[in-house]
């Protein structure tokens, strides 16, 4: 009598499951990088950007006068 043999499905699980891994990785990914696209990124640093500067500036004034130059 000839044995039967059974099929081994262990590397289409593993393929599987590293093809979901991937997807879930793509599916994120592009959820994170949803908020760029808006523009609110850019608009926020530039008011941050601005700020910073005009405390610097604000900074040099004051040390100047105090100098007395």
């Amino acid at each position: 009598m000839a044995e039967v043999e059974e099929k081994d499905n262990t590397w289409i699980i593993v393929g599987a499951c590293i093809a979901g891994i991937i997807l879930l990785v793509v599916m994120l990914k592009q959820d994170e990088t949803k908020h760029l696209q808006s523009g609110a990124v850019a608009e926020q640093q530039k008011e941050t950007f601005s700020k910073i500067e005009k405390r610097h500036t604000s900074n040099n004034s004051s040390a100047e006068s105090i100098s007395g130059k």
